[in-house]
Formats: structure tokens, sequence, C-alpha cells
């Protein structure tokens, strides 16, 4: 048989027709083995299945073809689910402009692999058939390329948590007419965010919080009448917010937090019929809350603390049934609190906390079975007691610092379930009563500011889950040993704070206290202007969480332990105004991370160690004996 005739068999011989018919299209494996070219580091092999002598539609992983064999989806993001766990990797690289030339490609989706470096090519712009693209989670920097302004198929686009940067041009924007979700956050995008992109009527999801967006919320938004989640919060956007918000009727989520937002809450907010988390804090709106805010009969949750907001409260609040959460927190608010607040069976949170809201506390709030928490700390209230009704709220958090109570602990706290209770900067009076110790759920306890005096109760150790307590600014006496030796329930109940300033405890300090189990996490320890008088314990070296250490005025003497040095995490020492005597410890002097320093009013003595933290002349001064920088030379 003749080499031709053979050649023209084999041809049309079925299993030829097979081989050809699965080969995936030249120019799609061109372009894919171009960008695994470009990929300089895969630890997890991601693009290991993707070699020259396969079959990219049959054989190469997170590739997918149509029936005419070119590639549809390419799919190789950095954190996926497997059968039982979740894998979370990364790529190093560049993206190929080649990736331009996948002509049929539908979703392209190379997120969270952290690592994809350099800018989005321009090339992009010629998948003309894609739906999908994801490349959030990478550092791509750049501008957001105008070519993208023909991807008219696209439905959804992920770039968030990138580098990206410069404006989003209103003609690109204003093209992508068939985009349901859009999402541009964490980057450094800026300018103002362009009306055009009212045009985008098939919008579900715009998120574009953690820019530097700048100018207006532009008026058009409110054409985008199918959309559900809108996050334009930590930017710098300035003017109000438009009246046309109001016609958003499905919207479900408004984030406009952490802006410079000002004028006043539109009473249109009312057509927000859907809305269910509204967060407007961290702004400079003015004027009252409108009463049309009763009208919003999904919420849930409503946080507009940290404004300029004025007026009374309104009433029409005590409408939303499904609210579980008012953060009022930070404003000016005025008037009473109205009786209508205890109709909100489902509230949770009421934080209504540094305004100028005045008494009396309405009793219907006891209705509110599911209330949790309640701060109304900082408003003039003029509570003088706390109300006897106060038991029959289930309350997880009580806080009503400054509001103007009087006289002795209530003894119904006793029997309740609180596990944060402030009741700092008031007018309480007496003992610490011995059943302190039956509050065992206490985590954080502040009665700081206040005119207690006595001695610590040892019912005191069986707060078991205290991490927190502020004790300062009263006339406690005694020993601190009560405190620090309480009991723990591992792994709870080990301190992270302790304030006990400006009382009357005495010392010495005992010098296990850094061995002690419930100090083993300890943060911040806050004992200056007692007179404890004694050394400064070894011990304190062993505390190797500690970050603030505060023993100002505490009459201590002895030397500066060199151990102290081993408590890697200090940003403060303040030791002054004592009678410490010595040199100052060098690796006291060189921790790492040491900002503030203080030993002046000692009688320390030689020369100051060479140090490279920035700490000014007057932590040193009335020490007759130390010399060096940033003191005068020795002699």
């Amino acid at each position: 048989m003749d080499l031709s005739l053979t050649v023209v068999i084999l041809f049309f011989s079925p299993f030829f027709l097979l081989l050809s018919s699965e080969a995936c299209n030249a120019v799609d494996k061109e372009a894919l083995l171009h960008f695994k070219h470009q990929i300089i580091s895969d630890p997890s092999n991601l693009l290991l299945s993707w070699n020259i002598s396969s079959d990219c539609c049959t054989d190469w992983e997170g590739v997918s073809c149509d029936s005419s064999k070119r590639v549809v989806n390419v799919s190789r993001p950095g954190l996926l689910s497997e059968s039982d766990f979740i894998v979370d990797t990364y790529m190093t690289g560049t993206l190929s402009p080649f990736l331009g030339n996948l002509s049929n490609l539908q979703l392209l989706d190379l997120s969270d692999l952290k690592e994809l470096k350099g800018l989005i090519p321009p090339e992009f712009g010629k998948l003309s058939h894609l739906t999908h693209l994801f490349l959030n989670s990478n550092k791509l920097k750049g501008s957001i390329p105008m070519t993208f302004k023909y991807l008219l198929r696209l439905e959804k686009l992920y770039l968030d948590d990138n580098y990206l940067s410069g404006g989003v041009p209103a003609s690109l924007i204003g093209t992508l007419t068939s985009l349901s979700e859009l999402g541009l956050s964490g980057n450094q995008l800026s300018a103002s965010i362009p009306n055009t992109i009212g045009k985008l009527e098939m919008l579900t999801k715009l998120d574009v919080h953690g820019n530097k967006f700048s100018g207006s919320i532009p008026a058009g938004i409110g054409e985008l009448s199918n959309l559900n989640y809108l996050d334009l919060s930590a930017n710098k956007l300035t003017g109000s917010i438009p009246h046309s918000i109001g016609k958003l009727s499905s919207l479900v989520l408004l984030y406009l937090n952490q802006n410079q937002i000002s004028g006043s809450i539109p009473s249109s907010i009312s057509g927000l019929i859907s809305l269910q988390f509204c967060r407007l804090s961290e702004n400079k709106l003015t004027g009252s809350l409108p009463a049309s805010i009763g009208m919003l009969s999904n919420i849930q949750r409503l946080i507009l603390e940290n404004n300029r907001l004025t007026g009374e409260l309104p009433a029409t609040i005590g409408r939303l049934a499904t609210l579980t959460d008012i953060f009022f927190s930070n404003n000016h608010f005025s008037g009473k609190i109205p009786s209508s607040f205890g109709n909100l069976q489902n509230l949770q949170t009421l934080d209504l906390s540094r305004n100028q809201l005045s008494g009396p506390i309405p009793p219907q709030l006891a209705k509110v079975q599911r209330l949790q928490y309640l701060d109304l700390s900082f408003n003039p209230l003029g509570i003088v007691s706390i109300p006897k009704w106060f038991p029959k709220m289930k309350l997880f958090r009580l806080m009503l610092a400054k509001t103007g109570i009087e006289g002795k602990l209530p003894s119904w706290l006793s029997s309740s379930s609180i596990s944060m209770l402030d009741l700092s900067s008031n007018g309480l009076v007496g003992k610490l009563p011995h059943w302190i110790g039956n509050m065992t759920n206490l985590s954080f306890l502040n009665i700081s500011n206040n005119g207690f005096y006595s001695s610590i109760p040892i019912e005191f150790k069986n707060l078991s889950l205290l991490m927190d307590l502020d004790l300062h600014s009263n006339k406690f006496t005694g020993h601190m040993k009560t405190i620090f030796s309480k009991k723990t329930q591992d792994p709870l109940g080990h301190f992270n704070s302790i304030d006990l300033s400006n009382n009357m405890f005495i010392g010495p300090i005992d010098d296990n206290v850094g061995e002690i189990p419930t100090m083993t996490d300890i943060k911040s320890l806050v004992l200056s202007h007692n007179p404890l008088g004694g050394p400064i314990p070894k011990s304190f070296g062993k505390l190797s969480s500690l970050q603030v250490l505060e023993l100002e005025g505490n009459s201590l003497s002895g030397k500066i332990p060199i151990e102290l040095g081993d408590a890697k995490e200090l940003t403060t020492i303040l030791l002054s105004k004592n009678k410490l005597s010595g040199t100052i410890p060098e690796n006291v002097m060189n921790l790492k991370k040491l900002q503030n320093f203080d030993v002046s009013s000692n009688r320390l003595s030689g020369r100051i160690p060479p140090h490279k933290a920035n700490i000014p002349v007057s932590a040193f001064k009335n020490n007759p004996g130390l010399c060096g920088s940033p003191l005068p030379p020795c002699k």
C-alpha cells in the first residue's frame, strides 16, 4: 500500500477524528500556556496539569470548553473548597495579555491568589463573551482599563482588595448595562462616583467601600431599582444623602458610614421598605431624625452613632417590630427616651450613650425581654437610683456611666446574670458589698471614679470569669492580693486589664505576682498613686503579654529590675514620682516596642543607656545622679 493511501485512510479513521475533535483550540491553548509562563510561583500546583502535550479541554484542571472546543471557563482561585476541607493558597506572577485571545471566554476566576501583581491588561476588553470576572484579593495595580467598556455581557465584576488607583470613568461605567454585581472595595480608587452608575438598571450589588472616592453620592443612584446591597463606606464622600435614595425599595443593606457626609437624613428614607441593615455612622449628619424612619418595616440594625444629630428621638421608632439593634451613641439627641421603645419586642441592643438625654428612663423598657445590652452612659439622666424594675430585664451588659446614680450598689445586682457592668463616674458610696462575689458572670467591671471605700472583700475571688477590672479614683484600702489571686475558669477569667490607680491600696506588691495564673495574660496593669512601697517585683518580667505598666507615685524603692526587659510586648513604662535608685537597665530602655517611658522624680543615677525610642528630657528629670543623652553628658 502506498504512503498517500495510508494517510487518506488514517485521516478518515474514527480514531483520528476522535483526536482532532477533542483537541482544544490552539489559540486558547497558547493563551493559557502564556499565562502559566508568567506565573513564577505556584506552591499548590494549581497549574500543574496545564502542559503542552495534553488537551486543555479535558485534562487541564480549572478549564472547561463548549461543544466547539473553545475555552469558556477558567477558574483557578486561591481559596476553594474541596470535599472535606478548604484550600487556601497563592500564585505569584502577572496577568498575561494573551488571556484576551480567549474570545469565547465567559468566566475568568483568578481571585484570592494574593500575589498576582502588575496591571490588568487592556486586552481583557476583547473578551466580548465574558459574563463573570473575578480578580479580587490580589496585588494588582494601575487603573481599571478603559477597554472594559466593551465587556457588554459582563454580569459580575469583582476587583476588590487590590491596589487599583485612579477614577472610574463615567463612559466606562455607563456602558456595562448587563452588570448585576460590582465589587471594587479595598482599593485606592479616587475621584467621584459617576452619575452614569444610574444606567446600570440590572445592578443588585454595589460595593466600593474602603477607597478614596470623593464628591457627593450621585443622585442617579436612585434609579437602581433592583439594588439590594449598597456599601459606599470608608471613603471621602461629602455632600448630603440624595433624596432619590428613597426610591431603592429593594435595598436590604445600606452602608454609608465612615465618610464626611453632612446635612440631614432625608424623610424619603421611608421608601426603603426592604431595608434590614442601615449604617450611617461616623459622618457629619445634622438635624433631627425624620419621623418617617418609623416606616422601615423590615429594619433590623440601625447604626447612626458618631454624628451630630439633634432633637428628640421620634416615637415612631417604637413601630419597628423587627429592630434588633439601635446604636445612636455620640450624637446630640435631647429630650426623653420615648416610652414607645417598650414595644420593640426583638430589640437586643440599645446604645444611646453620649447624648443629652434626660430622665426618667421609661419603665416600659421592662417589657423588652430580649434586651441584652443597654448603654445609657454619659447622658444627664439624673437617675439618682437605678429603677426597681431594672431586674425584670435579663441584661447581659449594663452601662450607666455618668448618669447621676447616687447611694450604694443596688443589692439586686447580686442575683443578676450581668457580664459587663459599668457604673463609673457616678456618686456611688459605701463599701464594696460581700455579695459582689455572687456576680460570677462578670467579665468586665468598671466602678471607677466613685466614692467607694473599704478593702476588697474575700468573696471577690469568686469572680472567676472577670477579665477587665477598673476601680480607679475611689478610696479602696487594704492589699491587692485578693484581686490578683482570684479564681479562673480556664481558659477564661485571666486578667486582660487592671486599673487600681488613685486609691489607698497598700503594698508591697507580691514578689510572685507575675507567676499567679490569673495574671499570665494581662496586657495593661495600672497601679499608680497608691501608697504601695517596697520594690518592683522581678516577676513582672514573666508577663509575656504586658503592654502597659504604670506605677507612678507609689513610693516604690529599690532598683528597676533588669528582668523587666524580658516583658517584650511593653510599649508603656511609667515609674515617675517614686524612690527608685540605681541605674536604668539597658535592656529595659531598648525594648523594641517601647514608646512611652518616664522615670522622672526618682533617685536614679549613672549614664542613661543609649536607646532608639524617642523619649523626651522630661522623662528623666529630677534624678540628681542621672546623666547622658537627652540629659547633659556625664562628667
